[in-house]
């Protein structure tokens, strides 16, 4: 008994001199504590061979989604030609509205995917923020076209280092919860300036029904759809969830401002040039 309890008591000491635990020989350890540690060792093991199965089943759901997005796609494309040459204009509009947001859920469902793997996804080039902005607009023309929304944009000359395709995303789940959300027959404004610590931000202002102060602290969160989403079957809450997780990939800062009825102001703070090194 005083031998056993002399060798608990000092357990972990005994075994931090040991430089393999999967190796008790060479380790000085009572019976006691070796019947202990070949118990802990096989649930080690088991339970690493239980995680390691279930890296290999989430890879091939991953592929497998991946798969199956890239399945759709040719289907959706075919759509859109055919809805291009249907000479019902109201009918064309309304098939076109609903199949930007058909295009939406399944980009939101790609990029989720690969999120998790931004890292070898990912090419920093110089982009213009111009390019960015207009190619997003133009693949919103219906849908704004229906709800008679117009955009005021600045030259949006400034240019940037970061990853073309994921700020081409962030944008895009940003223009779509501003173009929702709006009232018919406004505006979105999109402008830029540099802050007092050299940024620069990229501001994308609507003018619709805003967001309840309660629900600000939560809107980046994982299918948080919030008092207003609650309202729309369309919401989905993963658009600002995703656009915030690449973001933070990217070194880009996400924050808003709204008021009920009043709109919301979506903000992108890009980092700068030794600020990029630092991260990458």
């Amino acid at each position: 008994y005083i031998k056993e309890t002399r060798e608990i008591k000092n357990f972990l000491g005994n075994l931090s001199n040991a430089s393999d635990l999967l190796s008790l020989e060479d380790v000085h350890l009572s019976p006691f504590q070796k019947r202990l540690m070949k118990q802990i060792l096989e649930v080690y093991e088991e339970k690493d061979s239980f995680i390691n199965k279930s890296k290999i089943q989430l890879q091939e759901h991953v592929d497998d989604l991946l798969a199956w997005v890239h399945e759709v796609k040719t289907p959706l494309t075919a759509m859109k030609l055919m809805i291009e040459q249907t000479n019902d204009e109201k009918l064309r509009k309304r098939l076109e509205s609903e199949w930007v947001r058909i295009h939406l859920l399944l980009d939101q469902q790609l990029h989720h995917t690969r999120l998790a793997t931004i890292e070898k996804d990912n090419r920093l080039e110089k982009v213009i923020l111009r390019d960015v902005v207009y190619k997003e607009i133009r693949e919103f023309r219906s849908w704004c076209l229906e709800k008679g929304i117009g955009f005021q944009v600045e030259e949006l000359e400034q240019e940037i280092t970061t990853d073309k395709k994921w700020l081409a995303f962030i944008v895009r789940q940003i223009l779509s919860n501003a173009i929702k959300y709006s009232h018919e027959n406004e505006e979105v404004h999109i402008y830029t300036e540099i802050n007092e610590t050299g940024h620069l931000l990229l501001h994308i202002k609507d003018f619709g029904i805003g967001i309840n102060e309660e629900d600000l602290p939560r809107i980046f969160q994982k299918s948080y759809t919030g008092t207003v989403g609650r309202e729309s079957v369309q919401s989905t809450g993963m658009g600002l969830y995703l656009a915030k997780n690449a973001a933070q990939k990217l070194g880009i800062l996400i924050s808003v401002k709204s008021q009920v009825n009043n709109g919301s102001t979506f903000t992108l703070q890009f980092p700068q040039q030794n600020e990029y090194q630092k991260t990458w």
